[in-house]
């Protein structure tokens, strides 16, 4: 209820919101191990220097018919050009509940969960795909954790993968830092349209756009 009501309070504060703002979406089939175990979709609008991004990601493994592994998580982000100025997410992770909440307060940015509160100065990122300024981060703030996560960030080349049934050459860009890396790719117009990591038990963790 919390993250519907932050929602609406953004949405609703400027009448000049949705006359101005576009909006972008994508929703990625996500696989394991090449075996589809649900969607998690993004939306972003943008008015301005502001954006508005929301996330949802719904996944179940199962074993003999049975979810043997859930997984639910979403989250309201909101941006001021690059920086995370508000974030509310919630993760349900196989029955183990947590919330990360941050808020914008003079030059620093409070993030809060059950465990602590810290405040980082500066202009935060959280791990923001769909934003391309993220390559030039050296840390970025996971949205599940509330934890500033050290990284590094390079263009690795190029590749073929699948976008929307078709194979498309793509730029791949890895994420390294205290977890497996994380490669990302990029359309040749700079848009997001997958990513590729290893998950616990050496499996493949693919997302790609059906």
């Amino acid at each position: 209820m919390r993250l519907l009501a932050c929602l609406t309070a953004l949405l609703s504060s400027s009448s000049a919101w949705a006359v101005s703002s576009k909006s972008d979406e994508w929703t990625f089939r996500v696989m394991l191990d090449d075996k589809p175990i649900g969607l998690h979709r993004f939306s972003v609008v943008t008015n301005g220097e502001q954006r508005l991004v929301t996330t949802e990601a719904n996944f179940a493994v199962k074993f003999l018919g049975f979810a043997a592994y859930r997984y639910h998580h979403r989250a309201i982000e909101q941006w001021q050009g690059d920086c995370l100025w508000h974030l509310d997410a919630t993760t349900n992770d196989d029955g183990t509940s947590s919330s990360v909440r941050s808020e914008r307060n003079g030059g620093s940015l409070k993030v809060i969960t059950e465990r602590d509160t810290q405040v980082l100065s500066g202009c935060i990122m959280s791990f923001a795909y769909w934003n391309r300024a993220l390559q030039s981060q050296s840390q970025l703030l996971n949205a599940q954790t509330g934890k500033v996560e050290r990284v590094q960030i390079e263009r690795i080349g190029t590749a073929k993968i699948d976008v929307h049934g078709q194979s498309k050459a793509t730029d791949q860009v890895r994420i390294t830092g205290p977890a497996a890396p994380i490669d990302v790719w990029y359309s040749a117009e700079g848009d997001w349209v997958g990513l590729d990591s290893v998950v616990a038990g050496g499996h493949r963790l693919s997302y790609r756009l059906p």
